[in-house]
């Protein structure tokens, strides 16, 4: 994925090191899943982790615009690969339909 090597090389531009290894490790422990779970699954899962560093980021660096930008590139690729895994709603919470 590139999005996670945009997200390293912010972190180190950022001085924050300390999240490479912390970013590595997850992507490591999801990948292990993929044949179960499917690589849609995990990609949605690692992009979530993602964006949520990216979120912390934001709240450090204010005004960034590159992690504004790449927040934005994430959250939209995740919001996307989410609706795939998304169960439709039981007819018990649909409206009920009237007889004429």
């Amino acid at each position: 994925m590139d999005v996670l090597e945009e997200l390293k090389t912010l972190c180190r531009e950022l001085g924050e090191e300390g999240l490479i290894p912390r970013i590595e490790s997850f992507v490591s422990l999801n990948r292990e899943l993929e044949s179960k779970k499917g690589k849609e699954f995990v990609d949605a899962a690692i992009l979530g982790f993602a964006e949520g560093i990216l979120t912390t980021l934001r709240l450090r660096h204010p005004g960034d615009g590159r992690v504004e930008k790449l927040l934005e590139r994430v959250s939209t690729r995740r919001k996307e690969l989410d609706m795939m895994f998304r169960k439709p709603k039981p007819p018990i919470f649909e409206e009920p339909q009237s007889k004429v």
